[in-house]
């Protein structure tokens, strides 16, 4: 089935779809029972893993050919090792490893709404309690700021550079939704003289604080805590980040925001969305523009915008010259726009 010819029916790609929720549940399994920090260079057999896992031979070794089926563990010889994207993302031993991504993707307050799917669809926005992930003071955006961090750890260096690009010497910075907080560290890193201001909810501004410490970043790093749309901005900024935030709301709601933003900065200041922004067909490229789902099961009314839609409301709000930048190592795009001089 899998070897149907072009355009010819495949029953196999509805049959794996209604399954996929297996290989999340093994992913998930893996990463609970420490299988990916047992592995190591050569392989291992099944008898061995579980023994160092405290589980049954049985059940490893099923879910072991189910995770080399999938493509995340290799066999060799008889014994399972790490394929290079494991060793890589899924390995707690690694810098770059995702695993702990696994605890806010899989909690129930994300999940659950999936198995309503058809009536969210009906009514056109998310089942959860009020405005769903964006609540106020939803505990989930703490739970974010902790396993999130080293998925988006990688691609903290570049987006700095990027935001930074022309921007020398001492500058203030506004972090909107600043989470765990890297991008605003990042830029600061990058620049010496920059002062990031981080904004969002108090108890998710204490993850971001932490990790502002373990960097030495000391008082460059300030905590401006509540509500983005509430809260008056200490401008004027040179720099405004909006990091994953614009998603949640729809147009005329950013729109607003970054009207706010737009009087916050010096003139000739510069507003960064970091954002997954799919083409105009809004089915291309898949990860960004599959987003959406995301946005339907979990918001009120938020949405993955396409540049030109980002592109409209900065110029609602009064910006000019946006753009948009791929950022290396991610799935996302940097829309940058600046107030006039």
């Amino acid at each position: 089935m899998e070897n149907s010819p072009a355009g010819a029916p495949n029953p196999a790609l509805v049959f794996e779809t209604l399954q996929a929720h297996q290989r999340t549940s093994a992913l998930r399994a893996a990463i609970e029972l420490d299988i990916f920090r047992t592995l190591g260079d050569s392989p291992l057999t099944a008898a061995a893993i579980a023994e160092a896992c405290q589980a049954s031979e049985r059940g490893i070794r099923i879910l072991c050919d189910f995770l080399t089926i999938v493509g995340i563990l290799a066999k060799q010889d008889g014994g399972y090792k790490h394929t290079p994207s494991s060793a890589a993302f899924l390995d707690p031993r690694s810098p770059m490893c995702m695993g702990a991504t696994a605890r806010f993707l899989g909690l129930p307050a994300m999940r659950e709404p999936f198995n309503h799917l058809a009536d969210i669809v009906r009514s056109g926005r998310t089942n959860m309690p009020g405005e769903g992930t964006v609540e106020p003071e939803n505990p989930v955006w703490v739970e974010f700021a902790h396993s999130m961090a080293p998925m988006m750890a990688p691609m903290s260096g570049p987006l700095g550079t990027i935001v930074l690009e022309g921007l020398n010497g001492p500058i203030r910075v506004l972090d909107i939704a600043a989470g765990h907080g890297l991008f605003g560290i990042a830029v600061a890193k990058q620049n010496k003289e920059a002062v990031i201001q981080a904004l969002d909810w108090a108890s998710v501004l204490a993850v971001a604080q932490a990790n502002a410490q373990a960097a030495g970043l000391g008082d460059r790093y300030q905590t401006l805590p509540g509500n983005a749309f509430d809260v008056p901005f200490a401008g004027p900024y040179n720099l405004v980040l909006l990091t994953n935030f614009l998603h949640h709301y729809d147009p005329p709601t950013n729109t607003a925001l970054l009207r706010k933003v737009h009087a916050a900065l010096h003139p000739g200041g510069r507003v960064a969305i970091l954002e997954f922004v799919p083409n105009d067909d809004r089915i291309s490229p898949p990860g960004p523009a599959a987003f959406a789902l995301t946005m339907l099961a979990s918001t009120a009314s938020g949405d993955a915008y396409p540049f030109s839609a980002l592109k409209s409301m900065l110029e609602d709000a009064g910006f000019e010259n946006a753009t948009a930048r791929p950022v290396p190592m991610g799935p996302h795009t940097v829309v940058m726009a600046n107030r006039p001089a």
